[in-house]
């Protein structure tokens, strides 16, 4: 069976298992443009394009990068101009969040190592404590 080729935004929800006002923030933040129809344009109508792009976002998202990171991703690869300048720029944004991802592992390696000298620490006072007292 061949997939449709137009969603809603509930077959989106359903299949993502998001709320429909997931979507709509998605559409909000410009990484989703669904066409309108209905009485005042009220009914979305989503394209494969941008079922493709809801799950490159939630793919950047699980990823840990923020949502204009992800828009900006996608827009290089949506563009139909020379990717040659694209694909130059792709490996920067990558490489900022693992930076960034590095950086946090970093402190939080830094914070254990503290919290685990407290821990032995308290321990040493401990045994100290529960030590019978000689008479």
């Amino acid at each position: 069976m061949a997939a449709p080729s137009t969603y809603t935004i509930s077959d989106l929800a359903r299949e993502f298992d998001l709320t429909t006002r997931a979507i709509r923030f998605y559409e909000d933040m410009g990484l989703l443009q669904p066409e309108r129809s209905g009485p005042g344009g009220r009914n979305r109508i989503y394209t494969t394009r941008d079922r493709t792009r809801l799950k490159l976002t939630l793919r950047a998202k699980r990823l840990g990068l923020s949502l204009t990171e992800a828009r900006e991703l996608i827009d290089m690869y949506d563009s139909p101009r020379d990717t040659g300048p694209q694909l130059r720029k792709f490996p920067a944004i990558p490489a900022q969040h693992r930076s960034q991802l590095e950086e946090q592992l970093a402190e939080l390696q830094a914070n254990l190592d503290e919290v685990r000298t407290h821990e032995k620490e308290a321990r040493a006072l401990l045994a100290r404590m529960d030590k019978p007292v000689k008479s």
